[in-house]
């Protein structure tokens, strides 16, 4: 089976992806797919800096990540900008994904931890078995960005624009699971979750 997991920023998807691993889950993370393509020697790179400018790289050579963000994401980000990047970005991960899910033809449940599964829905390359959503109050999440990513509430709430809203994320999702509920019940959630899949 092959599922899709997205959720709001912070909402706490790290968890419930951290846990289907755990349950026997292959996991695919589509951050740290966007990590590999925009490093040193990935195929992003040159593309990015040809699109934005000199500006988007360190001096090492590396991405300059909040120089990007603040492109993309901030409030004076030019029209269409987020869309510039998804263009060079997305078909890599995408064909990295595929690799890596070929890749492991004995995994009988696999996951593509997808934040941005709701924007992406109708153009990615793959059909989902099931979708989950993992959602949390967005003030919650906002205190989570500023407590543990070391980002303002002007840029949470910024990263938060920029994404898909709950309701639109609730509308492709098979299951909604509420991360803002004690752990352990969230946890016997998913657990629930995996013992249908398999």
């Amino acid at each position: 089976m092959r599922i899709g997991l997205t959720g709001g920023i912070a909402a706490g998807k790290s968890t419930v992806t951290a846990r289907l691993a755990r349950l026997g889950a292959y996991v695919i993370d589509y951050d740290a797919l966007a990590r590999t393509v925009v490093a040193p020697g990935g195929e992003a790179l040159p593309s990015i800096v040809a699109e934005f400018g000199p500006d988007a790289l360190n001096p090492d050579g590396t991405l300059n990540r909040a120089w990007l963000a603040e492109h993309v994401f901030g409030r004076q980000a030019e029209p269409g900008a987020r869309e510039r990047l998804d263009a060079i970005e997305h078909p890599l991960i995408y064909r990295e994904a595929a690799r890596l899910e070929n890749a492991h033809p004995e995994a009988r449940i696999v996951v593509h931890d997808i934040p941005l599964l709701a924007e992406v829905i109708d153009e990615i390359p793959f059909a989902f078995d099931h979708i989950v959503t993992v959602e949390a109050p967005e003030a919650e999440r906002i205190e989570r960005m500023v407590n543990t990513r070391d980002m303002s509430r002007q840029q949470a709430l910024d990263r938060i624009r920029h994404q898909s809203t709950q309701a639109q994320r609730q509308a492709i999702a098979d299951t909604i699971i509420d991360s803002a509920q004690p752990m352990a019940n969230m946890l016997q959630t998913v657990d629930r979750l995996y013992e249908q899949w398999t």
